[in-house]
């Protein structure tokens, strides 16, 4: 097996290549309209070994550890372009097929999302299920060797560009709510299933509500076990805010560019002030990652929350910095009407607050009177 060192310096001359032609960051959602954009870039990661890299080979991966993953996260957050199609596919929808999917499943679904050729969408949130996730009420009924699902969902990163989503959905009605959910693939293309998006206050719609009206799913759209979905869906969130959480390369450019801000002409004590503290935390954060390492655990609640905070402080500060100019359109503005969205994306402040305080602190448990 290539050694990390060797991988990474192979990933940075291959990337230094490409850049010209490659799209621009997006971060862990791709952008809707971005979707020919998206898939053609897997296709030329997957062609170039670059794809998958800590799947297993006969799913289309590399083969390699996960900490070859990692430096090739790192290597694409220094290229400045992005690692994979979108994170839905290539962490979430990957790693639970590959954690609790059947052989069959596993051969469907995995050499074609890493060959760009499927694109995901995660469709969990409900407009009465949000943070508690547990209380979605969408359903999904036997119906001879169907399921039949009907319900709403909200929030949904990238549906209308979506070949495939992880679907949770409630299957058990006389059991406590955690133990009657169930995870299933489902289709986008299938009868029942409408996308509408939802335009955000940046003028955007990168997420979509989804509804689903008598859609029929095969017996084998269930992943894993009935009544299981929680324990699955944890485990896919588990993930999702370790990939969050741990962008190091992406806040050391943070960093850089509180900097930078600091040489700015003018600026008095309050805002130095306003600086140094950002810069403090920052750092601190780094090296919170750094310890992480590249394996999610529940720990990774802890990045969330601080970067979440972080990263609204800072777009706060850059809009106040650039005074009068932060009204109009641009990058002050946007980042500012952006940045309360971190606050509910991958799991909100409060349900991370509760994950640090239970499950890393051994805190007495929220009380839950609907259990």
């Amino acid at each position: 097996m290539i050694e990390v060192e060797e991988f990474r310096a192979g990933a940075e001359a291959w990337l230094a290549d490409q850049k010209p032609t490659a799209p621009p960051d997006w971060g862990a959602i791709m952008p809707p309209e971005r979707r020919d954009q998206g898939m053609e870039w897997q296709q030329r990661l997957h062609a170039a070994g670059y794809a998958g890299i800590h799947w297993p080979t006969e799913y289309g991966g590399q083969g390699l550890t996960v900490a070859h993953n990692q430096a090739w996260m790192e290597s694409c957050a220094d290229a400045g372009v992005p690692p994979f199609l979108n994170m839905v596919g290539l962490v979430l929808a990957g790693g639970s097929l590959q954690l609790f999917g059947t052989e069959d499943q596993k051969t469907a679904h995995l050499p074609e999302t890493a060959a760009g050729e499927r694109v995901w969408c995660q469709l969990f949130s409900e407009p009465g299920a949000g943070s508690d996730l547990a209380s979605l009420q969408t359903r999904a009924e036997l119906d001879g060797d169907e399921w039949v699902v009907n319900g709403q969902k909200v929030w949904c990163s990238g549906g209308r560009a979506s070949d495939w989503g992880i679907l949770l959905a409630r299957t058990e009605r006389d059991v406590p709510k955690h133990q009657g959910i169930s995870f299933f693939l489902i289709d986008m293309r299938s009868e029942g299933v409408e996308t509408r998006p939802l335009r955000q206050m940046t003028g955007d719609a990168e997420f979509d509500e989804v509804f689903l009206t008598d859609a029929r799913l095969p017996a084998d759209a269930l992943l894993g076990e009935r009544g299981q979905g929680w324990n699955i869906a944890m485990a896919t969130l588990t993930n999702e805010r370790g990939h969050i959480g741990g962008m190091g390369r992406a806040l050391t450019k943070r960093l850089e560019a509180i900097q930078s801000l600091a040489a700015t002409k003018g600026l008095d004590g309050t805002a130095r002030d306003r600086l140094v503290q950002l810069y403090s935390r920052g750092k601190a954060y780094l090296y919170m990652t750094q310890r992480q390492g590249p394996m999610a655990t529940v720990g990774s609640s802890l990045g969330k929350l601080g970067m979440t905070g972080f990263m609204f402080d800072l777009a706060e500060l850059r809009a106040d910095l650039a005074g009068a100019d932060a009204m109009l359109v641009g990058p002050e503005s946007d980042g500012l009407l952006a940045a309360p969205g971190g606050w509910f994306g991958g799991g909100t402040s409060q349900v991370q607050r509760n994950i640090i305080g239970e499950r890393i602190l051994g805190l007495p448990r929220e009380p839950r009177p609907a259990e």
